[in-house]
């Protein structure tokens, strides 16, 4: 066996290992390039982190405007920017969460009460659609292993500050325009859904 030459092959491996995994680093760091993060991803404009590790939004953005808002739970406000039917049969809800408190606020009421849904954390998985005329609820969705397709807060939501979310439900029928967004003990919002 020769030694040196088999040092060389596992650096040079090693240095292909090293390239590889900052190439997929950047690589997953990087979007569409159009300043929105995929739908996949916790909100809808880029969120930066403070030192406690919660998302907070930037600056509210020009076109952003809000098409229901309600005022509730000690304080905290609750604003839809977005509420679009996507191909596939399902809607994406967006917006902010302002904590307009005099404490930290934690989603853990909004999580929903059903036993599978307890594994998501403080999140969005309890909430619902309601269709009036229809007079059907709508569930938030949910992948195989019962994680629901919505933003999970990382931590708290401090005094004064912000955070994006989304969530995502089953369509209602074709006509069914208008839809009430309900979460925890917030009051209903209602709200158009337009074409994704």
């Amino acid at each position: 066996m020769d030694f040196p030459r088999t040092m060389k092959r596992r650096r040079a491996l090693g240095a292909v290992a090293v390239a590889a995994g900052l190439v997929l680093t950047v690589a997953g760091c990087g979007g569409s390039g159009d300043g929105q993060s995929d739908k996949g991803a916790a909100s809808s404009s880029a969120p930066t982190r403070s030192s406690g590790g919660q998302k907070q939004s930037q600056a509210p953005q020009a076109d952003n405007t809000v098409l229901a808002e309600v005022k509730g739970e000690n304080g905290l406000t609750l604003a839809i920017t977005s509420a679009k039917r996507e191909a596939g049969g399902f809607v994406t809800v967006e917006g902010t969460v302002t904590n307009n408190t005099s404490d930290i606020w934690l989603a853990e009421t909004w999580r929903g009460d059903e036993r599978e849904l307890t594994r998501n954390g403080s999140s969005l998985a309890g909430a619902s659609l309601i269709d009036q005329k229809g007079k059907k609820k709508y569930l938030i969705l949910r992948d195989t292993t019962g994680r629901c397709l919505c933003t999970k807060f990382d931590g708290p939501v401090r005094q004064g500050q912000t955070a994006d979310w989304f969530a995502q439900f089953p369509a209602p029928p074709e006509g069914t325009d208008t839809v009430d967004f309900q979460v925890g003990a917030m009051p209903p919002a209602t709200l158009e859904l337009s074409q994704g």
